[in-house]
């Protein structure tokens, strides 16, 4: 028994759609306190994204294979690069700032007094 399985342009497309789709409904019922973990996963997947590139890059024949694998390995790159920074601006603004405390590595919580 052959059980070829071709995905014709149209499959590909409706696949590309439907996890688009799944993405933004997930994407937009994540809490604001999230986000920062949420970029540290995506940014694995475009690691993920650059080793798949540079994949193609490597076992490109045509000068159209080359030039898809370097435009999927620079703008893999890009992204991965601009999520950490991103990520790195966005836990600093949990750093307290100011000299005296330049030496902790977490900001302290206050928490008040009970009364009793």
């Amino acid at each position: 028994m052959n059980a070829d399985i071709a995905i014709t342009g149209l499959i590909a497309l409706y696949i590309f759609m439907l996890a688009g789709f799944a993405g933004w409904v997930i994407i937009g019922n994540v809490p604001a306190i999230l986000h920062t973990p949420l970029m540290s996963g995506s940014n694995f997947v475009h690691g993920i994204v650059v080793v798949g590139g540079l994949f193609s890059l490597i076992n490109a024949v045509t000068q159209l294979e080359q030039a898809v694998g370097f435009l999927a390995v620079l703008l893999g790159a890009g992204n991965a690069a601009g999520g950490y920074a991103v990520t790195d601006r966005m836990l600093a603004m949990f750093k307290i700032s100011g000299s005296a405390n330049q030496h902790h590595s977490h900001a302290k919580v206050h928490h008040p007094k009970k009364k009793g």
